[in-house]
C-alpha cells in the first residue's frame, strides 16, 4: 500500500507565495522514492518557469553536511584525529584570546554575549576537530567576515576570532568553526574545498547538480542563473541574488566556504542523507555513522552530534515529528535534510524562502508541519 501525501501536498501548496515562491521536496523511504514534488516559479511575479526537479537551491548552511563528510571521510583515511587540535591542520588559529560578545547577524548594532567577558582567556591550542563538529567549541556563532576586502582577508579574520565562552562550556551552533573545518579540508585534501567535496562526497554518490558556483566566474553564474530560484534582495549587493551564494560570508570568501555556498537539488540532498541511512556506503564506514549520530552535546532542548543536530523533545523543533534516533540539518535560506532510521526515511527540503524576507516564523512552522504530515502518511501505510 502507498503512502497518501495529500496533507503533505497541501501544506506545501498552502505556503506557497506566502512562505516561499519556490520549492522541492523528495522523500525516500527503504531507499525507494516515496515522493517527489516540485511547487512554484522561478519568476513568482510574471509566474513564468516553472520549478523543475533539476532546479538548483542554495542549500546554505546544509552545505556543512558536506563539509563534515568530506571531513569524515579524510579522517577514516588516517589524515587527522577527531581530538587532535586543530592548530595541527591550521597553525595560523593559535593563542591566547579574549572572550567577547560577538555581532548579531540579524540585528546590526545588536551584540550577543554568551559568558561573561572576565570568565577567562581561551588558549586556541585547546580546540580540537571534535570540539567544531559538535559546536562546543568556544567560537563566536558569525563575524562579520564579508565586510573585509578580500577573501584572504576575510579568511584571516576567521583564523584570528576571539571565542564567545570556554571550550567545551556551551553548544553555541558556529558558522565560524565550519569554515574553519573547511579550511582543514582544504589542507588535508591538498586542493581547494569545491574540489575535495566534489571528489570525496559528490563523486561517489553520483550528485551531478550539487556543486559550487565561486563568486567572480562570470561564464559559471551565467550559465547556473537560469535552472536556480533566486534569494532575497541583498542590502549588500544592492541586488536580488540568482546564482550567487545568498550567505553574505560565504560570497565574502569568494562563493566557496565549509559553512555555506552549495547549490543542490532534494534529490541530490536526499541521496547524502540515503547514504547515512545506508551506514555510510559508498564514502564512510558504518562505525563512522554511527559516532557521528550519537549524543556528543546537549544544551537544553538543542542536542548536537557531530556535525547533524539529533532529534529534539521541543515540539516546535524541526525534526520532532520524526523518531528519537533521528538526526538533521537545516539552512537559512529554507533547506533542510532529515533521517529517520527508526522508519527508513529520508526527507529533503529545498525552498527560497528568503526571498520574502529573513523573518523565520512562516518557515519553522512549515517544517514542523510538513514533517508532520510526512510522518502520518508513512506511519499509516
Amino acid at each position: 500500500m502507498l503512502s497518501d501525501f495529500s496533507a503533505a501536498d497541501a501544506v506545501a501548496r498552502a505556503a506557497l507565495d506566502r512562505v516561499f515562491p519556490a520549492a522541492q521536496i523528495v522523500v525516500l523511504q527503504a531507499g525507494q522514492p516515496r515522493l517527489s514534488a516540485s511547487y512554484g516559479w522561478l519568476d513568482p511575479e510574471a509566474r513564468r518557469h516553472p520549478v523543475a526537479d533539476d532546479t538548483l537551491f542554495d542549500l546554505a548552511s546544509v552545505t556543512k553536511l558536506f563539509t563534515v563528510t568530506a571531513f569524515m571521510a579524510l579522517v577514516e583515511a588516517g589524515r587527522v584525529g577527531l581530538d587532535q587540535p586543530v592548530q595541527a591542520v591550521l597553525p595560523e588559529f593559535a593563542g591566547v584570546r579574549p572572550i567577547r560578545p560577538y555581532e548579531d547577524p540579524l540585528a546590526p548594532g545588536r551584540w550577543v554575549q554568551v559568558a561573561a567577558e572576565a570568565a577567562a582567556e581561551v588558549d586556541a591550542g585547546t580546540v580540537t576537530f571534535r570540539h567544531l563538529l559538535a559546536h562546543t567549541s568556544g567560537l563566536p556563532a558569525w563575524r562579520p567576515l564579508y565586510r573585509e576586502p578580500t577573501p584572504d582577508m576575510a579568511r584571516r579574520m576567521a583564523l584570528d576570532t576571539f571565542f564567545s565562552y570556554p571550550v567545551g562550556g556551551r553548544v553555541v551552533y558556529s558558522d565560524i568553526g565550519l569554515i574553519l573545518l573547511g579550511l582543514s579540508v582544504e589542507r588535508l585534501a591538498g586542493q581547494p574545498l569545491d574540489a575535495a567535496i566534489a571528489r570525496l562526497v559528490c563523486e561517489p554518490l553520483g550528485l551531478r547538480h550539487t556543486r559550487f558556483l565561486p563568486i567572480g566566474r562570470a561564464a559559471d553564474a551565467r550559465a547556473a542563473a537560469p535552472a536556480c530560484a533566486a534569494t532575497e534582495v541583498c542590502r549588500w549587493r544592492g541586488r536580488r541574488i540568482v546564482g550567487e551564494v545568498h550567505d553574505e560570508n560565504a560570497a565574502g570568501l569568494g562563493g566557496v566556504a565549509g559553512h555555506a555556498g552549495l547549490f543542490s537539488t532534494a534529490g541530490d540532498t536526499a541521496r547524502l542523507g540515503q547514504m547515512y541511512l545506508d551506514g555510510g556506503q559508498p564514502v564512510l564506514r558504518p562505525s563512522t555513522v554511527a559516532e557521528m549520530t550519537r549524543l556528543h552535546a546537549q544544551d537544553g532542548d538543542v542536542r548536537r552530534g557531530l556535525g547533524f543536530a539529533l532529534w529534539s523533545p521541543d515540539p516546535e523543533a524541526s525534526g520532532n515529528a520524526f523518531g528519537p534516533a533521528a538526526f538533521g540539518h537545516t539552512g537559512f535560506t529554507g533547506t533542510s535534510l532529515w533521517i529517520d532510521p527508526t522508519r527508513d526515511l529520508v526527507v529533503a527540503v529545498m525552498t527560497n524562502r528568503v526571498y520574502y524576507g529573513r523573518d523565520a516564523a512562516g518557515i519553522l512552522a512549515f517544517r514542523v508541519a510538513l514533517h508532520r504530515a510526512i510522518v502520518e502518511a508513512v506511519d499509516m501505510r
